[in-house]
Order: C-alpha cells, then sequence, then structure tokens
C-alpha cells in the first residue's frame, strides 16, 4: 500500500483544523517521517499548537509579506496587479530557507493573500501558487496543509497530488454546510478523496449526528477537550498537552491510512 504524502485540512473558522493539523504532523513524526506542516490560514496559529517555542516563531515571515523576495522572483512590487510578471517564479528554495523546524517538523507559514477563485492577478498571488505547485508536487516529505475553509491554495494542476483532504466538523448545522461547501469546491478541481473528521464531540450522541449527516465519510473524531484549551490558554503545543486527543488522532490517521 501506498504511503500517504499529502494531506489537506480544511473547514470553517475555529472549528480544530489547527488542532488536527498539529496532531497529525507529530504522530508522522513519531513514525519517523519527514514532516512539513504548512499554514496556510490566515489567521495562523499552527507554530503554536506544534509547539514551537516562541523565539523561533518570531523569526518566521509569512511569504506572502517577502516583498523583496516577491520582486525578486516576480519582477514586479507586491501589491500591483496587471502589467508584466513572471508567473512561473523559482520557489523550489523556498521551503528550506524560510522554514523553521522542531521536533521533526519543519514549519512554513504562506500568510494572507487572496488566490484561487478571487480573480487577483498579482506578484504575491503567483508566487504562492507556484510555491504550493512545488511542494505537492516536487518534494517527497509528508505535508500536512492547514487551509482556510475552501480549496484557494489548490488548482486543477495540483489536486491529484492531494492524497486526502479532511473537512473538520462541528456538531451542528453550520459546519455541515461548510463541509458541503468545501466537498463541492474540491470536487470541482479534482478532489474525490474527501473525508470529514469530527471535533469538540461531547458523546455518542453528537458523534451519531455527525455520521448520520455529514455529506463525506467520517473517520473519527476528537472529543471535547479541556485539555485543548488550557494548552492554548497556556500557549503549549497540544501533543503533549492532551494525551487523549493525540490517541484520537493517531486513530484517525490509522482509518485514514486503512482506505
Amino acid at each position: 500500500m501506498a504511503l500517504l504524502t499529502k494531506i489537506a485540512i480544511s473547514g470553517k473558522g475555529g472549528v480544530g483544523k489547527t488542532t488536527l493539523s498539529a496532531l497529525l504532523a507529530h504522530i508522522y513524526a513519531e513514525q519517523g517521517r519527514d514532516v512539513i506542516a504548512i499554514d496556510a490560514d490566515p489567521a495562523g496559529g499552527l507554530a503554536e499548537a506544534l509547539g514551537f517555542p516562541p523565539d523561533m516563531i518570531a523569526q518566521v515571515t509569512p511569504v506572502a509579506e517577502m516583498d523583496e523576495l516577491i520582486y525578486e522572483r516576480t519582477g514586479a512590487k507586491p501589491g500591483t496587479s496587471g502589467g508584466f510578471f513572471t508567473i512561473n517564479p523559482r520557489v523550489d528554495d523556498i521551503p528550506d530557507r524560510f522554514s523553521i523546524s522542531h521536533q521533526g517538523i519543519r514549519f512554513l507559514r504562506l500568510g494572507d493573500i487572496e488566490i484561487g477563485g478571487s480573480g487577483c492577478i498579482c506578484p504575491e498571488s503567483a508566487l504562492l501558487k507556484a510555491l504550493i505547485t512545488h511542494l505537492l508536487l516536487y518534494r517527497n516529505e509528508m505535508m500536512i496543509l492547514d487551509m482556510e475553509a475552501g480549496v484557494e491554495h489548490l488548482g486543477r494542476a495540483t489536486a491529484r497530488a492531494v492524497d486526502a483532504f479532511l473537512v473538520i466538523l462541528e456538531p451542528g448545522r453550520r459546519s455541515l454546510d461548510t463541509a458541503r461547501r468545501v466537498r463541492q469546491l474540491a470536487g470541482d478541481i479534482g478532489i474525490n478523496q474527501v473525508y470529514a473528521v469530527g471535533n469538540k464531540v461531547r458523546g455518542e450522541s453528537d458523534w451519531a449526528f455527525l455520521q448520520a449527516e455529514s455529506p463525506v465519510p467520517t473517520l473519527g473524531y476528537l472529543s471535547a477537550n479541556p485539555e485543548l484549551t488550557e494548552a492554548d490558554m497556556r500557549g503549549e503545543g497540544i501533543f503533549d498537552a492532551a494525551p487523549q486527543a493525540a490517541e484520537e488522532a493517531r486513530k484517525i490517521m490509522e482509518a485514514l491510512e486503512a482506505l
């Protein structure tokens, strides 16, 4: 059975994408895999959830805010649109040059930029699109992509490189509506391996509700867990601070690998 190498995680804001991304990154690192965790959510927070020290996090500049690099690689100043610039800039050195590593996990933050279907034609979007394509198609690490509630960072050319697209669900109708939208958007660009993971599940009735109502197959869930909240309040990594959540994430990973 082929190893999974690229997992994208999506869902509405605050639903727990970053929690699952951090847990899975540590689980794969424990297995001896080379792991790169990509923060593609403008809200950020993945480095903190992974447990990176604050002084290391302070060294990270989101790629979308690297004005000099964007100008160097595209030939245009950030914030401009139209005109002439390189739409396929060199990006192969960016993951190693501008990431940080801790506990066997490499971390890279993309930053906030309107790309994908938004109609933005600008040097920032060209650089990020090229970078995502490079990460998905030309690097061999176990990649965890923590995304917004959509597929804005992906395109048809790279969709088939995503082994699994996980949508995080809370017990509630709004979360399910987001999952339906994500499923449709993912299907539109050719991603068919879409699965749901429950979060903040309070018991069997919540889990039964999600299994019955989810628009995509369910893999498992993370329980409503005060350890996760407390770890966030203390600014600690969640993998060591919430062992129950880590064990639940292992079961989710095993269910995914079994597919």
